[in-house]
């Protein structure tokens, strides 16, 4: 039991893709619902990799060609989804820009520095900067120079990037914890898991994140 007037703390599992554009949109639902509950859940993120993609060639692919290839979509209903992505996104002020994400890469080594950079103690960081990159600036997020530059950008050395990119630094970090939310059942993302319990899954508006996020440490609190 926890005292009423004492945050309830929650370990959240927030497993994404940096290539997922539901993912960004989640973690900006989850993180104003926080705001909302800030004094009644002392919450702890911690980003879970996930691939999308996880055979995508070094080079990637053209953006709007792999979605119609790969859900079966004509182009026209391709760029409606992206335009609803793109408004959902602006109503929570995170900002979309299809016109210059173009491609889709290959995120195994950003979900490698991610796992590094939760070792420093600036995960959160990377892991904005890392949608912010590309899905906001359009930038090669398999590129090791511009991952490193992002990394620099989140306050995290650079040099170290370059050497963990350079190495198989992580690697195996990285594929144990994906097989496991595989074993789990985690199939599409965002998958929001709180206290290694309670699954909320996709880019919920901010209410159901807030909802859920209550009553969990409400009844962790009883």
């Amino acid at each position: 039991m926890t005292d009423a007037a004492t945050p309830v703390p929650l370990r959240i599992d927030f497993v994404s893709d940096v290539a997922c554009p539901w993912c960004a949109i989640g973690l900006v639902s989850l993180e104003q619902a926080l705001e909302r509950t800030r004094g009644e859940v002392d919450a702890e993120i911690h980003f879970q990799p996930f691939e999308l993609n996880p055979r995508m060639p070094a080079e990637g692919e053209d953006a709007t060609g792999h979605l119609q290839k790969k859900y079966g979509m004509p182009a026209a209903q391709v760029a409606a989804n992206q335009e609803r992505i793109r408004a959902r996104g602006a109503e929570l002020g995170f900002t979309f820009d299809m016109a210059r994400r173009r491609r889709v890469y290959n995120t195994f080594d950003a979900h490698r520095l991610l796992t590094w950079a939760e070792v420093e103690g600036r995960q959160r960081e990377l892991k904005h900067a890392l949608l912010r990159a590309y899905f906001s600036e359009g930038r090669d997020v398999s590129d090791h120079a511009v991952l490193a530059d992002v990394a620099a950008g989140a306050g995290l050395p650079p040099e170290h990037a370059h050497e963990i990119l350079a190495s198989g630094a992580y690697a195996e970090d990285v594929r144990t914890v994906e097989e496991f939310f595989l074993q789990q059942g985690i199939q599409s993302v965002p998958a929001v898991i709180v206290e290694r319990r309670h699954l909320i899954s996709g880019g919920q508006p901010v209410e159901v994140f807030e909802r859920a996020l209550r009553e969990i440490a409400a009844a962790k609190r009883d």
